[in-house]
């Protein structure tokens, strides 16, 4: 059954069911009527090493397939080639949405079981249309051997359209780009840039590879000429040699989902990529909002005494910035709305802001983050939760058959 009020009458809804955990979710839902207009969430995961057995098969390198194959069977408990990189998201062990997620039951026909449990997740969030990331893989760009990233990109992206977005309408995705490999990352745009569900393309923050490298500029270029945008997806690494120096995850967490969007942005700015591809989108997800007024008013103040260094610039980093989209969660400052309105004010939210809700994470938001917000209008709170990405990834309006449901279900009790 769709609706999570029916739980105690459905033995098929365990304790550990999406649907469960989830119930008080649709209730807020439902009390704020989110069945009247189109929620997007542009940053949303599932965890492709549930599915890692049948992504191998997409392996093109047969060493690496079986090497693969081997790792997975090696009684280790994690899927061979994806690296892991140190932390406790899981907070302890204190969200059962985690440890209870391989329990889950789902049916065994078709479509894929992330079909169904994405959608169990959206129907109590309100969402209707959905931008999915994998998990362990924003640690890819970290893998010292370039040719696994590649080889496993190339797998993940090819099964994602065949057996997720294939499946399912409401389902987009920015794809992978193995942006360590700068000719395979343009070889990707080519092959899957026009598939369906492909709205855009992703490079996973972590990673040490400058942005401004002429070696990327055909592949922004044809981005650009495809109207497909570029996103960067923050991760952390704690073992950088800056992040290395604290001691709990709590200060990983807070400064490296920052810190790597900030200095590729920054390098995206003051190399003038914005003035060589006007027309290409950019996109920065899972940084938070806190850190964009503090990247303008450094990069404007630094900018008024050295524009000499950044002779292709028209205008101030801030005016660019302004231009760019950014992903809502997490977002920071709820108790101090007078400096969050500042914030939504400096950079043009109404129009650049984008929904997300980061699940099933430990620090996700729901959409009542945004339409709670005492100084957003009726109009900007539909544009920030899903009219501002139906604009930007060309879109058409979806609401879900569940919202319909609820939807008729009101009207007839009215």
């Amino acid at each position: 059954m769709d609706s999570l009020e029916t739980k105690f009458r459905d033995p098929a809804v365990e304790e550990f069911d999406t649907r469960t955990l989830l119930i008080q979710a649709e209730r807020q839902a439902r009390k704020r009527k989110y069945e009247d207009f189109c929620i997007v969430d542009v940053d949303a995961h599932h965890y492709e090493t549930e599915s890692f057995q049948e992504i191998i098969e997409y392996i093109e390198d047969p060493v690496l397939r079986q090497t693969a194959k081997a790792k997975k069977g090696s009684g280790s408990g994690r899927p061979g080639l994806v690296g892991t990189s140190p932390g406790f998201q899981d907070v302890g062990g204190r969200i059962p949405r985690y440890t209870t997620r391989t329990q889950e039951k789902t049916p065994a026909a078709p479509p894929h079981r992330d079909v169904h449990l994405t959608k169990r997740w959206m129907n109590a969030l309100g969402v209707d249309i959905v931008c999915l990331f994998p998990t362990p893989m924003l640690q890819l760009g970290l893998h010292p051997q370039v040719e696994t990233e590649v080889q496993l990109a190339h797998a993940y992206n090819r099964w994602l359209c065949d057996k997720v977005l294939a499946s399912e309408p409401r389902f987009k995705s920015m794809l992978y780009l193995p942006f360590n490999d700068p000719e395979a990352s343009y070889r990707t745009v080519k092959e899957f840039g026009n598939k369906p569900g492909v709205v855009g393309f992703m490079v996973t923050a972590a990673r040490y590879k400058p942005v401004f490298d002429n070696a990327y500029m055909k592949t922004y270029a044809l981005l650009e000429e495809m109207g497909r945008p570029l996103s960067f997806h923050a991760a952390y690494n704690w073992y950088d040699q800056s992040l290395s120096m604290t001691n709990r995850f709590i200060a990983v967490h807070a400064l490296g989902f920052t810190f790597f969007n900030m200095i590729h942005l920054t390098n995206w700015i003051v190399n003038g990529l914005p003035e060589r591809f006007p027309k290409l989108k950019v996109i920065w997800i899972e940084s938070g909002l806190a850190w964009v007024p503090f990247l303008m008013q450094r990069l404007d103040n630094e900018y008024m005494m050295r524009s000499s260094e950044c002779p292709s610039l028209k205008k101030k980093p801030s005016d660019y910035m302004r231009d760019m989209y950014f992903s809502t969660q997490p977002m920071e400052m709820v108790e101090n709305r007078a400096s969050l309105e500042l914030t939504f004010k400096m950079m043009k939210a109404d129009t650049q802001l984008l929904y997300s809700s980061d699940y099933p994470h430990w620090d996700m938001d729901l959409p009542s983050t945004i339409y709670d917000l005492p100084f957003l209008g009726e109009q900007a709170k539909r544009n920030i939760l899903g009219d501002n990405a139906r604009r930007l990834f060309n879109l058409e309006p979806v609401i879900s058959d569940h919202k319909r449901a609820v939807l008729a279900r009101r009207q007839a009790a009215e």
